[in-house]
């Protein structure tokens, strides 16, 4: 037992298998996406305990297949392009995991169905469903979302830059009722409405019955990761209680933005 335990005490301790150079581009990606304001290169060293021309190597690399961006004017980084690819092919189950209960909680609070909404490549999907008792609702599990049209797709459009919204949204915005917003001006006011608020809302502009709000869960640097949706009959969600009914996704978002952090 005695040449057991000393044979523990004096063998080497085992040596982390990792990568140097993997290791330092990884804290850097994890900084950038971390930092409340996108980061310089003299920042990114300090903070990573790394020397500059180090960090600009490994920062020229990211850059070069997209993981990384920097401002031409502030000569800030940014997280790449490739991360909305490399998200939309993620499974949402640990997402979907974690969101239930709060998804339920809402459901109950607002008598409503509530959605839950990721974006999955170039589309933004349904991907879970909670429906109040006694209430039957179509089932939306696996359904694109117009994102003009619907209140999930306005709270998402709202969090990306002004060059991401023109891929998704395309040349033109396709009526699917009397209260669609097909002009592209009146949808970039809504969605100004959406970040002071914190909610979107849609009155009948996909589906002439159905109203409802949605707020976005939002990444650290503010990116929208997912969409919470509460939506019902007109005769249910007037126009008079979407601001009510807006508000409780917003904390419901807040809930899972904590949960996921």
């Amino acid at each position: 037992m005695r040449q057991s335990a000393t044979t523990s005490v004096d063998a080497p301790a085992a040596r982390p298998r990792t990568i140097q150079s993997v290791d330092r581009a990884a804290a850097l990606l994890n900084e950038i996406a971390d930092s409340q304001r996108p980061p310089t290169v003299a920042e990114l060293a300090e903070t990573c305990g790394l020397n500059r021309s180090t960090t600009w190597r490994l920062l020229d690399t990211l850059d070069r297949h997209g993981l990384v961006e920097r401002d031409p004017v502030s000569q800030r980084y940014t997280v790449g392009y490739a991360f909305l690819r490399i998200a939309a092919s993620a499974a949402h189950d640990p997402v979907v995991r974690r969101a239930r209960p709060v998804l339920e909680q809402l459901s109950l609070e607002a008598g409503e169905t509530v959605n839950l909404a990721i974006a999955k490549r170039f589309d933004l999907v349904y991907v879970d469903q909670v429906d109040p008792p006694q209430i039957m609702a179509p089932n939306w599990l696996g359904r694109v979302v117009p994102l003009h049209a619907t209140s999930s797709g306005k709270a998402f459009l709202a969090y990306l830059d002004e060059e991401e919204r023109s891929a998704l949204l395309g040349r033109r915005l396709e009526r699917f009722t009397k209260t669609t917003i097909t002009d592209r001006g009146a949808l970039e006011r809504e969605l100004e409405a959406v970040r002071r608020d914190g909610y979107a809302i849609s009155r009948g502009e996909l589906e002439e019955s159905l109203f409802g709000a949605s707020a976005a869960v939002l990444a650290e640097q503010g990116r929208p990761l997912a969409v919470v949706s509460v939506w019902g009959p007109e005769h249910r969600v007037p126009r008079t209680r979407l601001p009510e009914v807006g508000r409780l996704t917003r904390a419901a978002a807040g809930q899972i933005e904590a949960l996921l952090r």
